[in-house]
Parts: structure tokens; C-alpha cells; sequence
């Protein structure tokens, strides 16, 4: 664990483990996953799960052998509510996140105070590499309690020496009047929120570039094309770095962008990363689409094997100009279990998205609804427009044709698209809701 803060004037939070070469990166996994996997059989669920297929920990003799071990699955999670998997007991535990839980058992994630020290130390990694200094004034427009957003950004950033602001979500009077009384330079939010809180912005008739200090945004938690992160940069004038975390690993900080922006670094001092096919669950080739697969190896509480995250992704390198060596993995292309499937296709939101984003006229607000009619499935894709011109007839049909177009061009299917006035579709303070799929009432 870090015990100081580095100089300003230095690039890395932790160099000796941010500058790694890709030789001591693997021997330091190898090491730390055999550790990880004999701290496992603490656990009634691994150590059950290890003699049903025979393996014991001292066959993990290499990185290859991490093959051996069977995938875990949030289905596990559920099925051993609520502390099934832990490998140390609940005395040594000091905190505890779930998931909502609204589909059965929630899944609880059990924390150590090394696991929140280390937690910590990862999403302080991550913003000092987009630049944040301790002299920067960091806004935490995320929700708290049992979401891992609050509570991770809010110890990274103080365990990086920087004066937080819990805002938690929404309010976004209350947000802007603490950017500019605070002097806030940095806010970590969701994506579809700060599209919002632009339009606020723009109806008080405050201008981010004069009237505010922002430099740095921090977002994720839901799925966004590089369109809209580029949207919001030139909304606001202010850089935008792709978060990506989770729960099951620890929260926020698994992954995050550096300044090149060119991927998400994901750090293997903590984490071993796979890409697999997500039928037949082997490997695939770097550069090829699979499903992320994360093998905690610094977890005391609950460390977890092969993880399938069922976030869709590819390996895009294991160096990079900032002089980091842990990989650099895609922004997600969405989830295998979140998956359209319509007339035989595969659809993913974000394919949606990518497309709505590259028109000008049109607002980061939309709603994707799947419906069968007449025995027939149907997508609408209701989106709003930037601006209000429905007088102009000619104008707006032709947007809705170049709209349809692009959208079929796309995901091969030709969608009924609909533009709408701004503000007409329903705004979440939380993680967007993209897709309402009412077919399940026709099955």
C-alpha cells in the first residue's frame, strides 16, 4: 500500500508498479494467483468447486494454468447469498455492497480494510494519470450507499490529497452552484447525467468555459460510444476519461484511461485479464471481440476466479506511449446478456447509440422500445432533437430518413425512428435506461 503521495511534478502514482515491464507483470500474477488461490479455500464454494474437477492449488504452476479453474458467475454470487464465497471470516470484514437484487439475490461483495486501502489506492492510480493533483477540487456527482461509485471515487480522491465534494446524483442546481462556488476542477458522473446537467447549464445561462474551473471528467457505469464522450468534451470544454469498474472486482478503478486516451489501462497488479468466446468460453486472439473475464489477485475478502463479467471487449495492446505496460482493453462494446436479439440479429444498444451520436441535430437523450405486432418484431428508436424545429416539415423528415438509414446501415435492420422534442423522454438520475423490451407480454 502506498504510504505517501507522490511529488506533483511526477507522472506516476505508483511507478514501480504503473512502469512494470510485461516480463515482471507476469511473474508478479504468477505469484499473486497461487497466493490468491490457496487464500480461495477458505472458501466452503471454492473448495468444493476445486474437488469437484479434481484440482488442487498447487497444480496453478503457470499463468496458463489459470485455464484450469472453472469460470465464477454472478449466478454463483446469488446462489451462495450472502456469504458464501468469502475466504476469510465476517470478523475480518469491514464493509459490504449489493447489488439491488431486483431479478432474485442480490450479489454481496465483502471488503477488508487492505481491500478498501487497496481499492483506494487504485482509483487514486487512476486520477492522478489524467492529470488530477492535490490541489484540484474533485466533485462526486454519484450515488452513494450500496453503489460502489460513490464510496470508491470518494476514497481515491482523498487518498490522492484532492478536497472532495460529495454531491451524490442529481440536484443539478445544487451540482452547478458547488462547481462554481467550490472551484470544482474534476466530476465523476455518468455519462447520460452530464448531458443533463448541460442543459441546466444552458437554461441558467451558465457557460462551462468561462464561468466554471472544469478540466477533468471521470465516467462510466454505463455503456457509452466514444460519439458521446466526444460530445460531452465539446459540450463542456473540458476532457473526458472513460472508468470502467465493478462491484464483483471492487467498484470503480478496475480500469481507466490514461491521457493518450487509446484504451482502458486495467491494472494486472490486480487483476488478470482473459478474453473468451462467449459460446464456446475459449480464448481469443488479441484484437478479436470476446467476453472480459477478471481473476482478482489481491482481494482478501472476497477474491474471485474467472469472473465473466459478460461485458463484451477486445485487448488493444500491452504498451502504450505514457509508459505504462498493463494492458489496454476497448471501451465496452455492450454485454452478451444484454444482448438484442430481433429477427435473428444481434444488437447491442451502443451500435444505437454510435449512430444517433453522429448527428448533430439530435440530443444524447433516446429510448430503444422492442415490441411484437401482428406477430412481428418491431425496434422504435425514440430520439430527441438537439433543437426544437418541428415547423420545419421538409427538415425533419429528412433528418428522420438519414436517421433510418444510418440505423439500417448499421444493425441491418430498419428501425421505426422517431424525433422528438427535447426534454420528452424520461431522465434518469442514475444509470440510463435504455431499452424496454415489451415482447415478454406477447410470449
Amino acid at each position: 500500500m502506498n504510504k505517501f503521495i507522490p511529488d506533483d511534478s511526477c507522472q506516476y502514482f505508483n511507478k514501480d508498479r504503473e512502469t512494470m515491464t510485461r516480463e515482471q507483470i507476469e511473474a508478479y500474477q504468477l505469484e499473486q494467483l497461487q497466493a490468491t488461490v490457496k487464500h480461495c479455500m477458505n472458501s466452503p464454494f471454492y473448495k468444493k468447486r476445486f474437488e469437484e474437477v479434481g484440482l488442487k492449488p498447487e497444480d496453478i504452476k503457470t499463468l496458463d494454468d489459470l485455464r484450469k479453474i472453472p469460470f465464477t458467475t454472478k449466478q454463483d454470487l446469488r446462489d451462495t447469498y450472502p456469504f458464501g464465497i468469502a475466504s476469510t471470516s465476517l470478523r475480518n470484514c469491514v464493509r459490504l455492497h449489493s447489488s439491488s437484487g431486483t431479478t432474485g439475490n442480490p450479489t454481496v461483495i465483502l471488503h477488508t480494510q487492505k481491500d478498501l486501502d487497496e481499492w483506494a489506492n487504485q482509483v487514486a492510480r487512476n486520477l492522478w494519470m489524467v492529470g488530477l493533483r492535490p490541489d484540484d477540487v474533485f466533485q462526486n456527482s454519484s450515488g452513494y450507499g450500496m453503489f460502489t461509485g460513490g464510496l470508491g471515487f470518494q476514497y481515491g480522491a482523498e487518498r490522492m490529497g484532492m478536497l472532495t465534494v460529495p454531491a451524490a446524483a442529481g440536484n443539478s442546481l445544487r451540482q452547478i452552484k458547488f462547481i462554481r462556488d467550490f472551484g470544482t476542477t474534476a466530476v465523476h458522473a455518468v455519462p447520460s447525467y452530464l448531458t443533463r446537467l448541460k442543459e441546466v447549464m444552458d437554461q441558467e445561462g451558465v457557460d462551462p468555459r468561462k464561468d466554471t474551473k472544469l478540466r477533468v471528467f471521470a465516467i462510466g457505469a454505463e455503456p457509452h460510444s466514444e460519439e458521446q464522450r466526444k460530445r460531452i468534451e465539446e459540450m463542456f470544454g473540458v476532457k473526458a476519461y472513460n472508468s470502467f469498474g465493478m462491484s464483483e472486482m471492487c467498484g470503480p478503478g478496475v480500469g481507466f484511461e490514461c491521457q493518450e486516451q487509446n484504451g482502458l489501462h486495467f491494472w494486472e497488479d490486480y487483476y488478470i485479464v482473459e478474453i473468451v468466446d462467449p459460446e464456446t468460453l475459449e480464448p481469443v486472439p488479441d484484437g478479436e471481440i470476446g467476453e472480459l473475464v477478471l481473476t482478482s489477485i489481491c482481494r482478501e475478502a472476497m477474491p474471485l476466479l474467472r469472473y465473466r463479467t459478460r461485458d463484451l471487449t477486445r485487448v488493444l495492446g500491452r504498451t502504450c506511449p505514457c509508459g505504462r505496460n498493463h494492458v489496454r482493453i476497448d471501451r465496452m462494446k455492450g454485454r452478451s446478456d444484454d444482448m438484442m436479439v430481433l429477427k435473428g440479429v444481434n444488437i447491442f444498444p451502443i451500435q444505437i447509440e454510435k449512430i444517433l451520436m453522429q448527428f448533430s441535430e439530435l440530443a444524447s437523450n433516446y429510448l430503444i422500445t422492442l415490441t411484437t405486432d401482428d406477430d412481428n418484431d418491431n425496434m422504435t428508436v425514440e430520439v430527441e432533437l438537439e433543437e426544437l424545429f418541428t415547423d420545419d416539415f421538409q427538415r425533419l423528415q429528412k433528418l428522420q430518413k438519414d436517421v433510418t438509414r444510418a440505423l439500417k446501415d448499421e444493425i441491418l435492420l430498419t428501425p421505426i425512428v422517431k424525433l422528438v422534442p427535447k426534454g420528452t423522454l424520461p431522465v434518469s438520475e442514475g444509470k440510463a435506461v435504455r431499452v424496454v423490451d415489451k415482447r415478454k407480454v406477447y410470449q
